[in-house]
């Protein structure tokens, strides 16, 4: 029978994963319990502060539902999902950088042409988008699939507009022989992240700000090439500096060209100011399949 103190028990306890199977698991495993042991030495944690940790984590797993997912959101707003992002992808600095997914993807966009709205006649300030997508050479990459997804003038997905049934401002589209593709919307606005369940507790309880700035993803992926996801955020949004969930870096921040009325890129007009963006996407070659793993 062993006689455990709280000098013995982490070698007891990583003792009795030394037979997993799997090697991945078992070094992943034996990592949580070191610095699981080490966090609760360092912090002297009390039994209360256990108690209400336990109570926050099982209150998070129960603000989750088929729409929403808290332990992404906490992941998120810990800085995790960008450290696991960044680590999983390692670039060039000539080569366009990964941010986070966020949760408003969906695999039922519509496949639209070169040039289309692709705003569903919301309202807001007409957005125009030029992109071009190359390689480290400057070639340009064709066909490549781009899926490009942003909020409304208010902030909100198309999931959260109300009366809103079809899809809106997002797309799947493709590139040109020139690597270029092209869409109109409306601009995006920054909005707050959920705040209503244990992460905005944590938020509050800590002085953060909630408001992510102004965004707008894109997915792209080619033959031959890693994929990317990343996103653009205007150079004059004023929360650029505290985005809740670290997804803007300086090369992903891009100057939004306001221009008057009566004028319009890519043979269109408009009759009221209009905003265009031009950003160039740089893809890096794929990676070659990794061999067998020795144990």
């Amino acid at each position: 029978m062993p006689d455990l103190t709280d000098d013995t028990i982490t070698a007891a306890v990583l003792s009795t994963v030394r037979d997993t199977k799997d090697p991945r698991l078992a070094e992943i495993l034996q990592a949580l319990v070191r610095h699981v042991h080490d966090f609760v030495r360092e912090t002297g944690l009390t039994e209360e502060e256990w108690a209400r940790g336990v109570a926050y984590l099982t209150r998070t797993g129960q603000a989750c539902t088929p729409t929403r997912q808290e332990f992404i959101l906490l992941s998120d707003v810990l800085g995790v999902t960008m450290l696991v992002d960044a680590l999983g992808h390692r670039r060039s600095a000539e080569a366009t950088q990964n941010s986070v997914l966020g949760p408003f993807f969906r695999d039922d966009r519509p496949h639209l042409p070169d040039g289309a709205d692709i705003s569903q006649g919301l309202p807001g300030t007409p957005f125009f988008f030029e992109g071009l997508v190359a390689d480290h050479q400057g070639a340009p990459v064709k066909d490549a699939q781009i899926d490009v997804w942003h909020s409304d003038s208010d902030g909100h997905y198309d999931v959260d507009v109300p009366g809103l049934s079809e899809p809106a401002m997002r797309a799947l589209l493709r590139t040109d022989d020139q690597g270029g593709f092209r869409f109109r919307s409306i601009r995006p606005s920054s909005y707050p992240i959920p705040d209503d369940g244990p992460v905005g507790e944590m938020m509050r309880a800590t002085g953060r700000s909630v408001m992510r700035p102004a965004h707008l993803h894109l997915r792209i992926a080619a033959p031959g090439f890693q994929h990317v996801t990343t996103t653009l955020f205007p150079t004059d949004d004023p929360y650029l500096d505290h985005d809740p969930v670290f997804g803007v870096k300086r090369s992903l921040v891009a100057a939004y060209q306001d221009h008057p009325a009566d004028t319009g890129p890519y043979g269109t007009t408009t009759d009221e100011p209009y905003i265009l963006l031009r950003h160039t996407f740089v893809l890096e070659p794929a990676r070659p399949a990794p061999g067998p793993r020795r144990i």
